[in-house]
């Protein structure tokens, strides 16, 4: 059964079981309260007629008196204390099958008589003799039937009348309801068959529920779209990347088959290419799978660490792997709570990548803010044209490719950075002017939490 069968059905259903119950309930109140009020009007009438015959005497005519009380299309009856009818009047149905128990609790009692309702009232009186008796007056509620009955095609013609409207409203309101499921499904079966990411049309009109499906759906299909394109120049870059050094490999190879064996000079040039080129590769897969691992949200180890004792011992190692003069300048024991190891890890890769682009001097300095710790990595090298800022951090890009083969750099290891950051919550700035040089600006908070271990 499709939703739009079960939105219809079971709506409808609903509705029109609410309005039969409602029916029902007017129903049952009107009847309710029609026969209560002719029970008062009865017991009004008998109070009438105790009062009159409290006033006369044994020789008195009673039938003449009860007939000037008798209900209209009604009776009178008298009982005495067994129970046995002590005399009778009716002005149009025979009381032989009518009950005379009526229970003392109850203010009336409904019988039937001829197809018809009837209402039984029953007062204590003291008869003409002075005995006691029970004096009922009887009615039968003709008008109350006809009025049962009218009302009864009253409310039947209203349901029939208000369930139409119903079904038409529910109809239309389904078709609110999945206009935009349609769309979204006729949407999916299109990125599913043509390998396309489409997006539904005029999603940014409305503000109720299905329009933010819409949008949300849009913007999923938008960073689908956009990893997809990630993902195709990510394996396209990589291939590319891979390609160079197994040609080079390659060609020295052939090169080593050839003439390798008969030629010394020409063997140790062609290995060490090989040797190079391997390292290289090695290098790239390595960095590769940094960034895969930083993408799994691997639990961060935080401690309390003091960033001045980490910058030293991190610019010494710098200092005594390349031999290069890395100046300094901050305050002591600036407290953070962050991955010790991450932090280290994130400032080689930036002092790195400064070493390399740069002859000159490199200054690092450290200050405290508000709320974070401030450090800043300069160097005085050929620096990065302002357009292609935007992409210093994008796998495998490089600001100039000749000079990045001349370092060894894979364009990697900036993209590790910011995924490191990342994970830090440490916000990155770049400042670069051509032929001036280039500052790295980290602004890292006093204190993170575990993200992974907090879910």
């Amino acid at each position: 059964m499709k939703l739009r069968t079960k939105i219809h059905l079971f709506t409808t259903l609903l509705m029109v079981a609410l309005l039969i119950v409602m029916n029902y309930g007017i129903f049952l109140l009107y009847e309710q309260l029609s026969i209560d009020t002719e029970a008062k009007q009865l017991h009004s009438r008998g109070e009438e007629l105790l009062t009159a015959l409290s006033k006369v005497d044994q020789t008195a005519n009673v039938d003449t008196i009860l007939r000037a009380y008798i209900p209209t299309n009604g009776a009178i009856r008298v009982l005495n204390t067994n129970g046995k009818e002590i005399t009778s009047i009716s002005t149009s149905f025979s009381m032989d099958s009518i009950s005379t128990k009526i229970d003392e609790k109850e203010q009336y009692s409904i019988s039937e008589v001829d197809g018809s309702p009837l209402i039984i009232t029953q007062t204590k009186a003291i008869w003409i003799n002075g005995k006691v008796v029970d004096l009922q007056l009887l009615q039968r509620l003709d008008d109350l039937a006809k009025n049962q009955q009218l009302l009864k095609l009253i409310l039947v013609a209203m349901t029939v009348l208000i369930a139409i409207p119903i079904l038409l409203s529910n109809m239309a309101l389904s078709r609110i309801i999945l206009r935009p499921l349609e769309q979204l499904i006729l949407a999916m079966k299109k990125s599913e068959t043509s390998g396309t990411y489409e997006k539904l049309e005029k999603s940014d009109v409305g503000k109720d529920e299905l329009a933010e499906m819409g949008r949300t759906f849009n913007r999923m299909m938008e960073a689908l779209e956009t990893n997809y394109m990630k993902q195709q120049q990510f394996v396209s870059n990589a291939s590319h990347e891979f390609k160079t050094p197994l040609t080079v490999i390659e060609s020295y190879a052939k090169l080593l088959l050839r003439r390798g064996f008969t030629n010394e000079k020409v063997a140790t040039e062609a290995l060490e290419a090989i040797v190079n080129e391997s390292t290289r590769m090695n290098n790239m897969i390595v960095q590769m799978l940094e960034l895969a691992k930083y993408k799994e949200r691997i639990p961060l180890s935080i401690q309390q660490l003091d960033v001045t004792h980490l910058l030293e011992n991190t610019l010494t190692q710098m200092r005594q792997a390349y031999n290069r003069n890395f100046h300094y300048q901050f305050a002591e024991s600036l407290y953070i709570i962050t991955d010790e190891p991450k932090l280290k890890q994130l400032l080689f890769i930036l002092l790195d990548n400064a070493r390399k682009y740069s002859d000159e001097r490199i200054e690092v300095s450290a200050t405290k803010q508000t709320n974070s710790i401030t450090i800043s990595i300069r160097d005085y090298g050929v620096g990065i044209p302002q357009d292609q800022l935007p992409h210093l951090f994008d796998r495998f890009f490089r600001v100039s490719e000749d000079r990045n083969r001349k370092t060894g750099g894979t364009g990697l290891g900036l993209a590790i950075a910011n995924e490191i950051a990342h994970s830090l919550q440490i916000k990155i700035e770049v400042e670069s002017e051509v032929d001036v040089g280039t500052c790295f600006i980290l602004h890292i908070p006093l204190s993170i939490k575990n993200e992974v271990e907090s879910k």
